[in-house]
């Protein structure tokens, strides 16, 4: 009985996308957004959320909350956490 020997594959080196354009980016979601989806509001339905204006309260100098928002509710964000300073 033969046995086949197979031949390794020649290897390619490089890049074979060398010159190609890279493909665009897709923009994640925000936490914020991942909230607002999680609680099934719409934009006109934020103010009136209490979770959501809890959780814009407790996390307003660590992640995005739109400007907006934080004014109607008069919220304060510590320009130590901006960049602003």
């Amino acid at each position: 009985m033969l046995k086949s020997l197979a031949l390794p594959a020649k290897r390619r080196r490089g890049n074979p996308n060398w010159g190609q354009p890279p493909l665009p980016l897709r923009a994640l979601p925000t936490e914020f957004e991942i909230l607002v989806k999680r609680l099934g509001l719409t934009k006109p339905e934020y103010v009136s959320s209490p979770e959501l204006k809890r959780w814009c309260e407790h996390n307003r100098n660590r992640v995005y909350v739109p400007e907006w928002l934080l004014e109607v509710w008069g919220i304060q964000v510590e320009a130590i956490f901006s960049g602003v300073a």
